[in-house]
């Protein structure tokens, strides 16, 4: 009679022990989600001064007010609601200058897409307006859609898209609207 209780309570207690062994999963991820809701940033900075150095150089200088992070989403992004200042050097430390009103920046695809106001000054003095530019990291490649003003030495050209290469080089207005020539 004792031998059957101690049976009974022991198979209870393996049945109790393999019900919570196969109940747990990993949750590893969601725990540390708990305090962090999904749609608030995991982090936020402020006065951001970023440099980016290549072989002791200064090549990249990012400045913005305020940075959201964002990597806690299943598209991790980080947001510049306040706008950036984006000083670029080549190799003989020549200045060019990104500025927008408001920037994403896409950790998995390298793609940067600027908003609002956006002008690129580079350091030959070319000028590029537009409202939404994006950059590809991976390729070094600008592009938009949307309409720009792009002022050269010698003309602006207006027009609905852009494609260039990260050293204007290449440099392309699409759909042509408009070339004014400026004399000297």
């Amino acid at each position: 009679m004792k031998k059957t209780i101690i049976y009974k309570i022991l198979n209870i207690v393996i049945l109790f022990v393999m019900a919570m062994f196969f109940s747990c999963n990993d949750s590893f991820n969601q725990v540390q989600k708990m305090g962090v809701s999904e749609n608030e940033p995991i982090g936020i900075a402020e006065n951001i001064n970023l440099k980016h150095t290549d072989s002791g150089r200064v090549t990249a200088n990012m400045l913005s007010p305020k940075m959201l992070d964002f990597k806690n989403r299943d598209f991790p992004y980080s947001e510049f609601p306040e706008g950036i200042i984006l000083n670029l050097f080549d190799e003989q430390n020549k200045k060019s200058v990104v500025v927008a009103d408001y920037a994403i920046v896409y950790d998995e695809t390298g793609l940067l897409d600027l908003q609002g106001n956006v002008v690129i000054t580079t350091a030959d003095n070319g000028v590029l307006k537009t409202q939404q530019l994006y950059y590809d990291r991976k390729k070094e490649w600008l592009f938009t859609n949307k309409p720009v003003s792009y002022k050269t030495e010698t003309d602006i050209i207006n027009g609905n898209g852009f494609d260039s290469d990260s050293k204007f080089t290449t440099a392309e207005v699409l759909e042509v609207t408009g070339i004014i020539t400026v004399e000297d």
